[in-house]
């Protein structure tokens, strides 16, 4: 059962805009996206760097607000570390 969801709309290189929705299930994080409204939200497997940092983005807001642990900004932090070592988080 997914514990929290967090959602936000970006643009593609090619203009497309896309909604796109993070749902953490236990320790791990899932990626969804979709064009519209009523279509079904398709996994991503293997999403950029740029919805790693949304994310992130949104859950240290999140933990401002007291609804996530810090713990979980930091093992998110560690994630985007192992899978783009290049990138300064």
């Amino acid at each position: 059962m997914p514990k929290a969801e967090i959602g936000w709309e970006r643009t593609t290189a090619e203009g497309v805009r896309l909604q796109v929705y993070a749902q953490r299930v236990s320790r791990d994080w899932r990626f969804f996206v979709r064009q519209r409204r009523y279509e079904r939200w398709q996994p991503l497997p293997e999403p950029p760097l740029e919805d790693w940092l949304m994310l992130l983005d949104a859950v240290r807001r999140l933990v401002n607000r007291r609804r996530l642990h810090p713990d979980d900004e930091a093992r998110l932090r560690r994630r985007i570390r192992e899978r783009f070592p290049e990138e300064a988080v």
